[in-house]
């Protein structure tokens, strides 16, 4: 037993090991296809990523104060200012999946200005070529963002899934509370035919008796025979005012509850009434079952309780008997449901950033993509942009690519 938890707390951090050493670097990593076109660390006066070739360099930035991210361009040769007039330039973005911007920039001011917005991630492979005086000087470099590379082996280890987002059913739902009551609808009280002293008792409380089950035998006070008192439904024994030498008396002997249906009585409060009717679908969580429970609205009762709640009654099947009166419940109450073309399901959403994301998967790399949300329910929830139908994304485990794109911080650096 030593050994099996020993393995079991080396286990994750194998598999952390694993992803480790097959992760991609969030930052921006810079490449350049010689010593001379050189992309630098250095940031320009406009806080630009600086290219240099000889004495003509280049600042590029994502500009996004007050406009949708876009590029800004600056150029200088011997320190000197480079009128943006004078100057051609191009870039192009390689995003995952080999989607490629290609920009061009027009003057406007001091600077250049790109005619594209440059969505969300950014994360893209940049080639840049800029042409002034005659020459063309080209730069390449990675600048990726909420990216990593997973191999498929690890990914299966570490039990990461993925799903296609497309269409979905989006419920709208009321949240309630509750609790489960007997179906006093399936309750019979027994007493005794005739009036009589109480031989034996056959029964204790809690018990299950079947119908024709015998209860007690009773001595007639009329015939002084003995008779047998039958249970006449089948159900739980859960009241005994019966014992061995009492008189029946004419009182109720035996309760016995059928609890092979039982009662959810749900508090519903009074500006969601108007939007719930009987026959809407309810979906009930208890602490007696694995799995909800789903039922519907039998009777909405005319009473107001004392916090001014109206009851929404559901019967509920019980053939094995697991559901106990008394047992506190929440419930959604499915008031609408609305057809949306893309949904993503809710276990695979993350932060990053200020954003709500999804790990898009391609090959065996995952990015980030930026969601804006629209309706939810437990399950789904609508993409109204950030993310193309048909995209493969992850649904369980999405935290472990979190963690792996986090560990060497999650920049947006331009």
């Amino acid at each position: 037993m030593r050994h099996v938890r020993a393995i079991s707390r080396i286990a994750p951090l194998l598999l952390f090991m694993m992803l480790s050493s097959c992760g991609e670097s969030a930052n921006t990593e810079a490449t350049t296809p010689d010593a001379e076109n050189a992309v630098t660390d250095e940031r320009g006066p406009n806080n630009g990523i600086l290219l240099r070739d000889g004495e003509f360099v280049l600042e590029l930035a994502i500009f996004e104060t007050g406009v949708p991210p876009e590029y800004r361009a600056w150029a200088t040769v011997n320190d000197q200012p480079v009128d943006p007039e004078d100057l051609d330039l191009n870039v192009q973005l390689t995003r995952l999946g080999g989607v490629v911007d290609d920009i061009d920039f027009v003057p406007t001011g001091d600077a250049l200005r790109g005619d594209m917005v440059i969505y969300e991630p950014h994360s893209f492979s940049v080639s840049v070529a800029a042409s002034y005086n005659g020459n063309t000087h080209r730069w390449s470099y990675d600048s990726f963002e909420g990216r990593t590379r997973i191999e498929p082996a690890v990914a299966e280890a570490l039990g990461i899934e993925t799903d296609i987002a497309g269409p979905a059913v989006i419920e709208e739902t009321i949240p309630v509370y509750g609790r489960i009551v007997a179906n006093s609808d399936d309750v019979s009280n027994v007493t005794a035919r005739f009036d009589g002293k109480i031989e034996t008792v056959a029964v204790a409380l809690g018990d299950y008796v079947n119908a024709g089950d015998t209860l007690a035998t009773i001595e007639s006070n009329q015939s002084l025979t003995s008779f047998e008192l039958l249970a006449p439904i089948s159900g739980l024994i859960t009241a005994r005012n019966a014992s061995g030498g009492e008189s029946t008396a004419g009182r109720v002997l035996f309760t016995i509850t059928d609890t092979s249906t039982v009662w959810a009585d749900l508090a519903v409060f009074p500006s969601d009434l108007p939007r719930i009717s009987v026959g809407e679908r309810v979906t009930i969580n208890t602490p007696l079952t694995d799995t909800p429970i789903t039922g519907t609205i039998a009777r909405i009762l005319p009473e107001t309780a004392s916090n001014q709640a109206v009851t929404a009654r559901v019967v509920l099947d019980n053939p094995d008997g697991v559901l106990r009166a008394g047992t506190w419940v929440q419930a959604q109450i499915n008031i609408a449901e609305h057809e949306v073309p893309l949904a993503v399901r809710r276990e695979g959403l993350q932060a990053f950033r200020n954003f709500t994301v999804v790990y898009a998967q391609i090959g065996d790399q995952y990015e980030v993509r930026m969601l804006d949300l629209g309706r939810q329910s437990a399950e789904w929830v609508e993409v109204l942009g950030g993310l193309e139908p048909g995209t493969r994304y992850v649904t369980e485990n999405s935290y472990i690519l979190k963690a792996d794109v986090e560990k060497d911080g999650a920049s947006h650096d331009h």
